[in-house]
């Protein structure tokens, strides 16, 4: 048995930390990882409050890096010991969109997590966020769904690289493929808008800006690679100076909110492009009419996951990190135990922390 947060209802806020959860052994082609450390995500929040589709009672989390600890028949080319980092969303690689080099859009395993329970409480099927659930203490999740790593590279910073890290990063470098010399705007300098952020300026843009209604949060994105950080309220303003009136090249949104889409869509250029890096809520929408979507020329960008291949796309991140050209641990801001899950999730609700990290087995 292994402690675990169960959330029993969707929009409770009252998570079960429970120390008799079972995890469903790993069949044929999986394998189960002793987690070491589990990032808090603002997509927990979201699967909690019911913005995204989770079938309860499941154990949340999905970001995370740990221990392989048993690996499934056919499995060979990990081990015990293994140092990996959980991919959310494992391709299956045969699939329309993986055979078109799309891995992110294949929804083959993700969706076996709505169907599949990945541990048990007593008699009740328990499901895993995602097909993982990494607010337990070990995981079983498909090969695909580990991706290994060396042992240099800190659970903490393995963990961050699984979702928010790559999200971020990805929707630069691999959705947007911004050039050297870019105008770039970020709007949410959280997690993931941080790492927006810092890929940005490894790409080399010239102009960086953070958008916030948090005034901590743009002394944050400065210490991150912002060149200018605003709140929306000045970021006309601020258009007007940095691009002379232009608009920018790039414009990511990691809020995904209508408000800030529309944002998004009147900060960039014509002919520029608006990236969706956040996960909106399905009720909402966003209005547009056919007029301006063909005469600003404008582009809206999808960027599922940073567009990510994980297996190659990691380790592309950790080389960066290994380089000091992506500030990893500098984003986490607090340690925490699993204990501390229902104060963690409320406090990323409110806005007031960057990232937060279980690192389970800490007293």
């Amino acid at each position: 048995m292994v402690r675990a947060a169960v959330l029993q209802t969707v929009g409770d806020e009252k998570i079960e930390i429970r120390d008799d959860v079972i995890v469903i052994p790993p069949g044929p082609g999986e394998v189960r990882i002793q987690v070491r450390a589990a990032g808090v995500c603002h997509s927990d929040l979201s699967a909690r409050d019911g913005v995204l589709p989770q079938p309860v009672p499941a154990v949340l989390g999905h970001e995370a890096a740990g221990d392989v600890v048993e690996v499934g028949d056919g499995v060979e080319d990990l081990a015990v010991g293994d140092r990996v980092i959980v991919n959310w969303l494992p391709s299956c690689g045969s699939c329309s969109f993986c055979l078109r080099g799309e891995p992110y859009l294949c929804m083959a395993h993700v969706l076996l997590g709505y169907v599949q329970p990945r541990f048990m409480v007593g008699d009740t099927p328990v499901f895993g966020m995602a097909g993982t659930g990494a607010f337990a203490e070990e995981v079983v999740v498909h090969r695909q769904g580990a991706v290994k790593i060396g042992d240099d590279v800190p659970y903490e910073v393995g963990a961050l690289i699984g979702c928010g890290v790559m999200t971020g990063v990805g929707a630069v470098i691999n959705t947007a493929d911004v050039r050297p010399g870019a105008k770039v705007a970020v709007i949410g300098c959280g997690g993931v808008g941080l790492a927006a952020i810092q890929g940005a300026r490894v790409a080399g843009a010239a102009v960086i800006v953070g958008v916030d209604t948090a005034a901590a949060k743009l002394d944050v994105a400065r210490r991150f690679g912002a060149t200018h950080a605003v709140t929306p309220n000045g970021l006309s303003d601020l258009s007007t100076e940095v691009t002379g009136g232009e608009g920018f090249d790039y414009v990511f949104d990691v809020v995904a909110a209508p408000q800030t889409l529309r944002s998004a869509w009147v900060a960039a250029r014509r002919g520029g492009a608006v990236v969706v890096v956040g996960a909106g809520r399905a009720d909402v929408h966003v209005d547009f009419s056919p007029f301006e979507l063909l005469f600003e020329g404008k582009r809206i960008l999808s960027s599922m996951y940073g567009s990510a291949h994980p297996h190659r796309d990691y380790g592309r991140l950790l080389d960066l990190w290994r380089a000091g050209r992506l500030d990893l641990e500098g984003m986490i801001s607090h340690r925490l135990r699993l204990d501390d899950l229902p104060d963690a999730l409320a406090a990323l609700g409110r806005g007031d922390v960057i990232r937060q990290v279980i690192v389970h087995g800490t007293e």
